[in-house]
């Protein structure tokens, strides 16, 4: 223990040094042993007050010589290409530092402004309407045909559970009896790649379009979508490799068990493995914390749509277009584009995933590290959705890398970016219903430019601080623009001929018709949109 003096060690002996000595009285000696006895009782109390205020802050910052071997851990040894996914048992960082009492106040103040904002709708509800009215309207139209979504979702699970594994079983069962296994192999993943585009290319789409989904709907089809297509190619590329270097004397090969991938299909990971660190039993209340967090998380970012976004932008499509309407709209949008933001980090990268690694048993509760933390792009990227980065790492980078001949990690890297770019503006475009490419222009240039500019040579206080403001001046550029083409899609509605040129419409020219006569009701309920 901190503080601890050599009459702390021996109590005894220093009480019998003071009462020893000649000439003092009785009184005078007991005075002085309650004495020693209170000043032992408030060292002891601070000894240990100082030792759990040290343990708290050593907590509550990551040791630099922890991350690194949390990273090598990761990453494993070896050269580029001989790097591989190491799965461990431990936390999410955020379930750490909400152990700390300070970053529980911090969780606290969101809560906090969560109860501001209903209590602002009701008033305002109750000053214009003269009656409590909490209308979800948003919800029930955002999260709509969710019987469609649910079997769609149905279709793309049974295909990718079974198509797949069947495939692979086919493929090694004859393999290496064949006389020409090249030619099998490129006619059998042929065929697989067909039902690939077909079941989780074509049909998704076709879904989303064709019964007009809502927003959030549409984003639950199209990430479904993607999710299934990198959890199968991540099953395949870790199963084929071991299938062609093995040489059995019978001709017969061992396959992953079929149960072992259905886990995988549902565990909260990217990259395939047979086992995984697994946690000794289930904690139900921690899952069922996480589902009313994430529960909470949808409710506010209604919320914030209904105070921050759909009054300010739907009197904005109504006003002539100007540069300075369009600078004012982009930093009033910076504060609902970065709570935006974070809810979405918090709802499913923490709460999501943490709910189903519980009831899984899942041990690796890596999903993100401290991105809040980054003085670079470089490594914000790495760290923002470690679950996503570790699969274009080990499957389009290394690969790349590979198929370069390890000549060029620039080269490799660029392709990840753009790949990214183009996926995301894919999922966008889609669920927004039009193709606007802000995101694409954000994400493959100046994420690209910012990349090499703040790169990991970069530290300070002073990088964090001017990481932190491109996120909430991107975040607002994306909100704003994002709203603004929605409701130029309203109130110009462009012919079923014309729609195919939605994007080449000046920015201006979309805010400067004239709106049309569609209910405001109508218009609330669509800028669900930017959920």
């Amino acid at each position: 223990m901190l503080g601890i003096s050599e009459s702390q060690r021996y109590p005894q002996a220093a009480r019998d040094r003071d009462v020893a000595p000649s000439g003092s009285t009785p009184a005078s000696r007991g005075a002085k042993v309650v004495k020693l006895e209170l000043l032992e009782q408030v060292q002891a109390q601070l000894g240990d007050l100082l030792d759990k205020a040290v343990e708290e802050a050593a907590g509550s910052y990551p040791q630099p010589h922890r991350k690194a071997r949390l990273e090598r851990e990761d990453r494993g040894r070896g050269s580029l290409l001989e790097k591989r996914k190491v799965f461990v048992d431990r936390q999410s960082l955020l379930d750490e530092l909400l152990e700390v009492e300070h970053f529980r106040t911090i969780y606290h103040i969101f809560i906090a402004m969560l109860c501001v904002f209903i209590v602002s709708t009701v008033a305002v509800d109750f000053i214009d309407q003269g009656s409590l009215v909490l209308d979800f309207d948003l919800f029930i139209f955002a999260f709509g045909h969710l019987p469609m979504v649910l079997a769609t979702w149905l279709v793309m699970f049974l295909y990718t559970l079974l198509v797949p594994y069947k495939a692979l079983q086919l493929w090694a069962g004859s393999y290496h009896t064949m006389r020409f296994p090249r030619l099998f192999t490129a006619i059998l993943w042929g065929a697989l790649l067909a039902c690939h585009a077909a079941v989780l290319g074509f049909y998704p789409i076709y879904t989303v379009i064709q019964h007009q989904l809502p927003p959030a709907s549409r984003f639950i089809v199209i990430l479904e979508q993607i999710r299934f297509l990198m959890k199968s190619h991540s099953f395949l590329r870790e199963a084929v490799p071991g299938i062609i270097h093995a040489k059995p004397p019978d001709g017969e090969v061992k396959l992953p068990a079929l149960s072992t991938y259905l886990y995988f299909l549902f565990c909260p990971t990217l990259i395939y493995r047979e086992t995984y660190p697994r946690t000794p039993y289930v904690r139900w209340k921690y899952v069922a914390q996480n589902f009313a967090k994430f529960l909470g998380c949808l409710f506010y970012s209604y919320f914030i749509l209904e105070r921050l976004c759909i009054p300010v932008f739907t009197n904005m499509s109504k006003q002539p277009f100007s540069i300075k309407t369009l600078v004012l709209s982009i930093f009033n949008a910076t504060l609902p584009g970065t709570f935006l933001l974070l809810l979405s980090f918090f709802a499913f990268l923490h709460c999501w995933l943490n709910a189903f690694a519980e009831m899984l048993r899942f041990a690796d509760r890596t999903f993100y590290k401290d991105w809040w933390n980054s003085t670079s792009f470089a490594t914000y990227y790495r760290t923002w959705n470690v679950v996503v980065h570790d699969w274009l790492y080990y499957y389009v980078y290394q690969d790349l890398f590979w198929l370069f001949r390890g000549r060029s990690r620039v080269a490799a890297m660029l392709s990840v970016f753009i790949m990214s770019a183009i996926v995301h503006e894919y999922v966008i475009t889609l669920c927004f219903g039009f193709f606007y490419p802000v995101m694409f222009t954000l994400f493959a240039i100046f994420g690209v430019i910012f990349n090499f500019l703040l790169n990991d040579k970069r530290k300070g206080p002073i990088w964090n601080i001017i990481m932190w403001t491109c996120l909430f001046i991107g975040q607002g550029i994306q909100v704003c623009l994002y709203c603004q083409e929605w409701y130029a899609q309203i109130h110009c509605p462009l012919e079923q001929s014309t729609r195919v040129a939605i994007s080449s419409r000046p920015l201006g020219q979309s805010l400067s018709l004239s709106p049309s006569s569609h209910g405001s009701h109508f218009e609330a309920m669509a800028t669900g949109l930017t959920l």
